[in-house]
């Protein structure tokens, strides 16, 4: 298993949340919430309203989001679902613990307790530059007060 922080479309009550839990696509269990340890810019983009953070460490906010461990499964299906490695890349990151629900072995409970996990996260360094001079975000919500709803693929 693999542990990813995700802290867009994909969370819980986003519009791509249902494939978080969709187990034909593999396996997904929640973990907690979380917040990278170094910040981050978390900016709505192009004409779909995607939530991008970009990979400029110490730019940003420290971006809140979920973290959820993931089988072989779903790892490849978030791989291909993020466009990864063109659209996105797939990092190692230092998450803060806010809030854990985990349940595993000594192991976990050790990482949660420190209050620091490392989780694979999407986020990209091939990006317009002009999305550096767009607003920063902590928190992603599609329906948020920016006004930018997000556009489903298959309303694409």
């Amino acid at each position: 298993m693999a542990r990813v922080f995700v802290y867009g479309t994909l969370k819980k009550g986003q519009p791509n949340y249902k494939h978080m839990i969709n187990t034909a696509k593999g396996l997904a269990k929640f973990q907690g919430r979380g917040r990278t340890v170094e910040k981050y810019p978390l900016v709505i983009a192009g004409k779909y309203n995607i939530p991008y953070m970009l990979n400029i460490p110490g730019t940003g906010h420290h971006v809140a989001g979920e973290i959820y461990s993931v089988d072989d499964q779903m790892l490849q299906f978030l791989d291909e679902f993020e466009g990864c490695p063109e659209m996105y890349q797939r990092t190692l990151m230092s998450i803060e613990v806010v809030e854990w629900e985990g349940k595993g072995g000594a192991g976990e409970a050790r990482a949660a307790a420190e209050g620091v996990v490392e989780c694979f996260v999407y986020s990209t360094t091939t990006y317009p530059p002009e999305w550096v001079g767009l607003p920063y975000h902590d928190n992603y919500d599609s329906s948020g007060k920016h006004g930018l709803s997000y556009v489903l693929r298959e309303s694409r």
